[in-house]
């Protein structure tokens, strides 16, 4: 559902916007620079070269978008086995729609109900399973958590858990797309509907990543878009929940710039999994080493 930033925003809002992106930028700049000058462990980092880059398969090296070019990026999302998976799967159900096809209304319809609803699907599952604060709380679910969303707050910028997992996204497509083109247009609707909402969850995992480049972008709704995405993980977890748009956080009053909220969240980087809920609940603590503290770049050895 595309949403056009400026109906919400004046040319002042969106100013402050674009200077509330530089002082998130800022701030993590400031954190690399406070992290080499304070972490013995981060000053004494080997730096690999280029031949044992090379030597060394690419997904058993760790990879940051804050120091990586959008070309970077794009090897990078191409050569990932979740992407990689969503496009052949993709391909897949073309051949299987053109094996067994719906009629152009049914078609449209499937592929028209998944992009629409995708926004609000993604809105839901973001704000109300996955910063519920209650699947931490379950030791069978408590790995997926960690996996899937802890693990991306407590180091935005790492691209290896930025992108979903397979055993989570899969599931769920069947579920908002699968069935429903089912439902819509039998055989072909499914395959159909399956495919869009593949399709869509690439497209969406790479306009993540890229809200994730250390780069200002020039078009004033890339910049916002940004900005806000930004301060859901540098600075207030609790709002901003959209990725590509904001109209759902407009409609449920989550939306917000980081003048109306001056006070940085205390959860911003465990999502409320803190010391006291780690004794309680020790399942992500045990599997991640203990509780994420304060700003990613601060933290000795996390980038080694």
């Amino acid at each position: 559902m595309a949403v056009n930033v400026g109906d919400f925003l004046d040319r002042d809002q969106i100013q402050a916007a674009g200077q509330g992106l530089m002082g998130l930028c800022d701030e993590a700049a400031e954190g690399a620079i406070r992290s080499s000058r304070h972490h013995p462990s981060a000053e004494a980092r080997p730096v690999m070269q280029s031949d044992e880059m090379l030597a060394t398969p690419f997904w058993r090296r760790s990879h940051y978008l804050d120091r990586m070019t959008l070309r970077d990026l794009a090897g990078a999302y191409f050569r990932h086995y979740a992407i990689v998976t969503y496009l052949l799967l993709a391909a897949v159900m073309v051949g299987l729609y053109v094996y067994r096809p719906a009629s152009l209304v049914q078609t449209a319809a499937a592929i028209a109900l998944v992009v629409l609803a995708y926004p609000l699907v993604w809105y839901s599952l973001h704000r109300w399973v996955l910063h519920s604060n209650w699947m931490f709380k379950v030791p069978f679910l408590a790995p997926a958590w960690k996996r899937i969303h802890y693990d991306h707050h407590r180091d935005p910028n790492h691209l290896e858990v930025l992108f979903g997992a397979l055993y989570t996204t899969l599931p769920t497509l069947l579920l908002v797309a699968a069935l429903p083109g089912w439902l819509i247009g039998g055989v072909g609707g499914a395959a159909a509907g399956f495919a869009a909402g593949l399709l869509v969850t690439c497209f969406y995992e790479f306009a993540h990543c890229i809200q994730h480049l250390s780069y200002k972008p020039r078009l004033r709704i890339l910049a916002v878009m940004k900005a806000r995405h930004l301060e859901h993980h540098f600075h207030d977890e609790r709002g901003n929940f959209g990725i590509t748009n904001f109209f759902w956080d407009h409609l449920f009053q989550t939306y917000y710039t980081r003048p109306q909220r001056p006070a940085k969240s205390a959860t911003v980087f465990n999502l409320g999994y803190d010391d006291r809920m780690a004794r309680r609940y020790p399942w992500v603590a045990r599997r991640s080493g203990g509780v994420a503290a304060g700003h990613p770049r601060y933290r000795a050895g996390i980038h080694d």
